[in-house]
């Protein structure tokens, strides 16, 4: 290894060093009564680590000839990607403390996974690919059944372990096949063997990958696993699941996509643009029925990840762009929605029952205007920040020739409104119920409260994320 491929996966290095340690300490101090301290310390070098990227990466790096990609669209993922799992685990502390869950492994596990998150955006090579996504995935199989008393939670990790091996296998089948008919697993060799007319064993490898990926970023349909997980998992896992890990899914797929098999748009265009039509719909009409709010909002997260493969199925720069400014603006509205979930309880227990919230604005009118304005931009309505993020998206489609993509977009948003509408009469409108607790924890009164903000005030210029985003997608998409 060089002194450029050391420099070129130093943020890496730097967590994978903080797990160890954490690791260290958990054994030889006592373990659990050093997980607040390492909770904050995880926190604060996240952030560190990320906007040490944001302020000081520039050009494009590559390392261990060709594996590893460090450039603008990745820099763009990892940073998203890292102050979201520490506004995460920040959000966390108080919930997984009065509840016993706060145990030392939990910090280290979420620094395991946004290693393997930040290797997965900087894949330049199916086997970096694999070993990125493997990371993630089996540190996020162990937190979802964190709560080991809970027969729900132990059943969401089981079937996200079981549904996440068959997607992995899904996947490996289809990096063989690629590597059988191009003779390498870089991207760059890949990409000059799909040039012209590629082989049909070329384009199974590409089914077969976007399946596997398609299961990571739950795009129906492969989405079985997300319902079960999201409300199975501590609502503070769930929390992460709805972020972090979403960005970095999206964005792999993006690289694969455009670094691997960018010659041969045409071909997984087709595929994109049906998982997005399905996804979208899916999620619209499958969340209408539901009372369970982390429920409905897993078939939230399925609809909008249909929203976000919309961008990707414009195969352009622009549709790449309004990829990542559509899954920064949504990891926000996350954070906060999720805020205002971890903070409801009724004597002291977490309530995840829609109904429980009826009449919440004649108690706490500051947390239920905060929850309005998410749930507005959640669903897409003018002029809030989430109407933005939906728009761009429609626009990449339609200028790439997608209009019937984009007409699908708007007629599921349209459908899409009523289930975050719902919330919100609740709030405002419903029977009187046996009230929630009042009191919120400031940590997650000032997360509610500053993601709403964003969504009011980002109207502007977006906190300038456009220009990074194309700056990112322009580093992607030569």
């Amino acid at each position: 290894m060089t002194a450029a491929d050391f420099q070129a996966v130093l943020p890496e290095f730097i967590l994978a060093a903080l797990a160890m340690l954490g690791l260290l300490v958990g054994v030889y101090t006592g373990k659990d009564r050093t997980a607040p301290a390492m909770l904050w310390a995880t926190s604060a070098v996240l952030v560190v680590v990320g906007l040490w990227i944001a302020l000081n990466g520039e050009g494009s790096n590559v390392a261990f000839g060709g594996m590893f990609i460090d450039d603008a669209f990745s820099r763009f993922a990892k940073v998203t990607i890292l102050l979201s799992a520490a506004a995460v685990l920040l959000m966390s502390e108080s919930y997984m403390a009065r509840r016993d869950l706060l145990r030392f492994e939990y910090p280290i596990l979420v620094a395991l996974a946004a290693v393997g998150m930040c290797v997965m955006v900087s894949a330049g090579d199916l086997i970096a690919l694999y070993m990125g996504l493997e990371l993630q995935s089996l540190a996020l199989y162990v937190i979802a059944s964190l709560r080991r008393d809970s027969l729900k939670s132990t059943e969401a990790g089981l079937k996200y372990f079981i549904l996440g091996a068959l997607s992995s296998g899904l996947l490996l089948y289809g990096a063989s096949l690629t590597y059988g008919y191009a003779g390498t697993t870089l991207f760059d060799g890949i990409v000059a063997a799909a040039a012209d007319e590629p082989p049909l064993g070329l384009i199974f490898g590409l089914v077969f990958i976007t399946a596997g990926l398609a299961f990571k970023v739950s795009a129906a349909p492969f989405h079985m696993w997300t319902p079960d997980v999201y409300e199975g998992s501590p609502t503070p896992v769930t929390a992460f699941f709805a972020t972090a890990p979403k960005m970095a899914a999206m964005a792999l797929f993006a690289r694969v996509v455009h670094d691997a098999f960018g010659g041969i748009v045409s071909d997984w265009q087709q595929i994109l643009a049906f998982l997005s039509v399905i996804s979208m719909f899916l999620g619209a009409v499958a969340a209408i029925g539901q009372t369970n709010i982390k429920r409905l909002m897993a078939y939230s997260s399925i609809a909008h990840m249909g929203y976000a493969l919309m961008g990707l199925a414009a195969g352009t720069a622009m549709g790449v762009e309004a990829m990542l400014v559509y899954m920064a603006i949504y990891v926000t509205m996350n954070i906060g929605t999720f805020a205002f979930i971890l903070s409801i309880e009724r004597d002291g227990r977490p309530v995840t029952d829609i109904a429980a919230l009826n009449q919440f604005s004649r108690r706490d009118p500051a947390r239920a205007l905060a929850m309005l304005v998410l749930l507005f931009s959640l669903a897409g309505v003018p002029p809030l920040v989430g109407f933005f993020a939906k728009y761009t998206v429609l626009l990449a489609a339609v200028d790439a020739g997608l209009a019937w993509l984009a007409v699908a977009g708007v007629i599921a948003s349209v459908i899409g409104a009523f289930y975050y509408l719902r919330i919100v009469y609740y709030m405002y409108f419903g029977e009187e119920v046996e009230p929630v607790d009042q009191t919120a924890h400031p940590v997650l009164w000032g997360f509610l409260m500053v993601s709403a903000a964003i969504m009011v005030l980002g109207v502007a210029n977006l906190f300038g994320i456009e220009t990074w985003a194309a700056n990112a997608a322009a580093a992607l998409v030569d």
